[in-house]
């Protein structure tokens, strides 16, 4: 499949606020962000245009697929399936998108960012209820149990991640034993955690334009 494979940073600085794609480096002075915090290119320094509505739409949507590390058809699809469940569309599209198994990955500290988690999972580094998963797009259930592989506990990748997860801090629906490299689903993903300042609504509006 098809990947973004240019520098991440530029994605952070198009969309005007930090996004996390580097992991650990996101937080310290290092950070695009933090030393060029305008739109990359040649005008990037001097543009001073304004959105549009259809803009700030699809600057919403372009938003999360970047954080989430997704592709077009990808994206569309996870939204139809979305709009087939009871409740907002919007939000049920952002519950799907953490209960990927790559998203579970990084939540759980096993990982630095999402980018990092989905090439742990693709290369096997990572069981599902006692199962190896190589696919990134599987989504966790409640109570599912995921659990880095017992050759790769001592990763040094691994031990970095669980340290740079502490600062991000745990989330309420997942269960970590840092120790045993092990964490559970306790419930479905809450969108109160979601920090980012993500407007779920206007994706949906965008799609149904």
């Amino acid at each position: 499949m098809a990947r973004y494979r240019d520098a991440v940073c530029r994605l952070c600085r198009r969309e005007g606020l930090k996004l996390f794609l580097k992991g650990d480096r996101c937080y310290t002075d290092k950070c695009a962000m933090e030393k060029r915090g305008y739109p990359p290119g040649q005008h990037g320094s001097s543009f001073r245009g304004k959105l549009s509505e259809y803009g700030g739409m699809l600057r919403e949507k372009q938003k999360v697929k970047r954080i989430y590390g997704m592709l077009e058809k990808q994206f569309r699809k996870n939204l139809a399936e979305a709009a087939r469940v009871k409740g907002l569309t919007g939000e049920n599209m952002l519950k799907q998108l953490e209960r990927r198994l790559d998203n579970v990955v990084y939540r759980m500290g096993f990982a630095a960012s999402r980018r990092e988690a989905r090439q742990i999972v693709s290369h096997g580094h990572i069981l599902l209820n006692g199962r190896q998963a190589t696919i990134p797009s599987i989504l966790v259930k409640t109570n599912d149990v995921v659990a880095v592989r017992e050759k790769s506990k001592s990763h040094p990748q691994v031990k970095a991640a669980l340290e740079a997860a502490k600062r991000r801090g745990a989330c309420s629906w997942v269960e970590v034993d840092a120790d045993k490299r092990t964490g559970k689903i306790l419930s479905e993903p809450n969108r109160e955690e979601l920090t980012l300042p993500i407007q779920e609504q206007l994706i949906v509006e965008l799609y149904s334009r």
